[in-house]
């Protein structure tokens, strides 16, 4: 802690602990006392000496999650390679070529810089929050202990998407705080690196805030509005989320159930509260014993609240929202659902493949049921292609009881072009599914409560409420073996998470778990027009799955061997 700087380098550090666009404001009040200073006697400890000067860099690393650099690789990592995504409009000839899987080292969608730049300003916030919290009275061991598990929450969180689409990653969990720091570290094998996020998360779990606003009296509407934040920063629940989510990863099923139970009686609870207080709410119910948002509210026929709740903008922070990127309530812009989703015209650069959508009135598509409300609400036709409807429709209104043509569904929405759409990175689904998953791959399975956790979330689409109280899938169907329970899972997850940057991850986790591509061969090559053969043959090799380093990233650290299934390509690495 007692390190000089000259002040060049501090200026560089700066800009990378401060929040994004805070660094010339900060120059422009304090630049008298890095001239009164003499030069290379700058300590950077003076700029960490109150609990704001911890909250404003902690509010950089939220941000640094919102650039557009980082979520777009977010979306693109978790979706593009997979067959959800097919190109729409206009798009940049390095989108094409992945979507061709043509991913050269040299396309710059392989940096990872800017994950690592968030990485750096949590580690930073780890490394002198304690410190701070010794000198000033007012930041409580408690706050403290919270800023931290921000911190560490949002770190994994970056080395978690880092890790499913790179497998071996650099692990640093130092700030750059030093102009002679050495950074150059080999990567750490997928499985180590897992095992150390779990253990750095499971010190933390219990210390980061259960909410930060009491929403227990309000109504959905206006938690909605009030309440944001305990979806816009990390609660606990928020971590042991991500937990159970890594646990999933490393096969400890056990563990991620006890976390995802944890989550799942939160939001009981959560529920419990607001009925206690306010009564009974019109747009929830309690499927198979979990509070969902109701796709038609009680008493009604016209579906759609689901959506508008969760998705539609101008809303989002919903009751089963856990963690998500706010766009709508502040000034940062987000360009990949404009530019990819909506952007100025009716189709954006990527589209739905044609055979999500075709045929499902007439009850024969092989992934929706005709009165699943998530196809309607997802994708729309746009002069013969299927646009992405979610996150892009607003204010939709369907009816799903009695479907025969696409006029019988009475949809109507209206299309928004907008620049501040919130992004989802947990909701409830997520932990209901995580949880399915677990039981289905644990040593003793719990096919039971699997299919329980499945049929929810597909009654709550299909719109099975009071009014209907057979079950929208059988148990029978699927119980016979572990095999139809997965495929029934992942069937689900492709419904549910469709476009929400999970799919890619979703195909090589099971690949990893299965030791082999075939499923992830079949599934993501169904997109493809030509070369699907040659692309299977291309994904026999287990490497293949993962991206390429890109080509800068090697050079700056040559303790980095390229991914094996690249390595013909080294060429482009020169």
């Amino acid at each position: 802690m007692n390190k000089k700087y000259t002040k060049k380098s501090l200026i560089a550090l700066l800009s990378t602990i401060l929040p994004l666009g805070g660094v010339g404001g900060f120059f422009a009040s304090c630049s008298d006392y890095l001239d009164i200073l003499p030069l290379n006697e700058v300590v950077l400890e003076n700029y960490w000496t109150k609990k704001e000067d911890v909250t404003s860099v902690l509010n950089g690393c939220y941000e640094a999650l919102t650039a557009e650099g980082s979520l777009e690789r977010m979306g693109i990592w978790g979706e593009l390679r997979s067959e959800n995504i097919v190109q729409g409009g206009n798009l940049d000839n390095k989108y094409v070529e992945i979507l061709k899987e043509n991913i050269l080292p040299t396309n710059d969608l392989t940096k990872w810089e800017d994950f690592y730049s968030t990485i750096n300003r949590c580690n930073t916030v780890l490394a002198y929050a304690d410190g701070v919290q010794k000198l000033d009275p007012n930041y409580t061991e408690a706050q403290m202990l919270a800023n931290k598990a921000e911190a560490t929450f949002i770190r994994d969180l970056c080395y978690f998407y880092l890790i499913r689409t790179f497998r071996d990653v650099p692990m640093i969990f130092e700030p750059s705080i030093d102009d002679a720091q050495e950074y150059k570290v080999p990567a750490t094998p997928m499985n180590k690196a897992l095992e150390m996020l779990s253990e750095d998360l499971e010190k933390i779990k219990d210390d980061a805030v259960l909410r930060y606003v009491d929403d227990s009296k309000m109504t959905n509407a206006k938690a909605t509005t009030l309440a944001y934040e305990n979806c816009a920063k990390v609660t606990r629940a928020a971590v042991y989320t991500l937990l159970a989510d890594i646990y999933l990863w490393r096969g400890e099923y056990d563990k991620a159930i006890s976390c995802c139970d944890f989550v799942i009686n939160f939001k009981k609870n959560q529920y419990k509260e607001r009925v206690a207080k306010i009564g009974q709410m019109n747009d929830m119910f309690l499927f198979n014993g979990i509070p969902m948002i109701r796709e038609s509210l009680a008493n009604s026929k016209t579906c759609g609240n689901a959506y508008n709740e969760i998705f539609s903008y101008g809303k989002g922070f919903s009751f089963e929202s856990i963690f998500e990127l706010g766009y709508y309530h502040g000034n940062v812009e987000n360009k990949y659902i404009y530019n990819f989703y909506s952007g100025t015209s009716d189709i954006g650069g990527f589209a739905a493949p044609e055979d999500y959508f075709q045929n499902v009135t007439s009850g024969n598509n092989e992934y929706f049921a005709k009165n699943d409300c998530r196809v309607y609400e997802n994708i729309r036709e746009v002069s013969g292609k299927y646009a992405i409807g979610k996150y892009t429709n607003r204010n939709v209104s369907l009816e799903n009881d009695n479907v025969t043509d696409i006029k019988s569904v009475r949809f109507n929405s209206t299309e928004i072009h907008t620049i501040f759409q919130n992004w989802i990175i947990y909701r409830l689904s997520d932990v209901m599914l995580i949880k399915a998953e677990a039981c289905i791959m644990k040593n003793n399975p719990d096919f039971q409560t699997a299919f329980s956790l499945i049929n929810s979330i597909n009654k709550r689409a299909r719109n099975y409420t009071e009014n209907v109280k057979s079950d929208s899938l059988a148990f029978s169907t699927y119980s016979s073996s572990k095999e139809e329970m997965e495929k029934l899972l992942f069937l689900e997850r492709k419904r549910e998470f469709m476009f929400e940057g999970k799919r890619w991850f979703d195909l090589v986790r099971k690949s990893v778990r299965d030791n082999n591509t075939h499923y992830l061969a079949n599934e993501a090559t169904q997109k493809q027009k030509e070369n699907a053969v040659a692309i299977k043959i291309q994904f026999a090799d287990i490497n293949a799955i993962f991206w390429p380093y890109n080509r800068d990233e090697l050079k700056k650290n040559t303790m980095l061997k390229q991914n094996s299934a690249y390595s013909d390509l080294e060429d482009f690495q020169k």
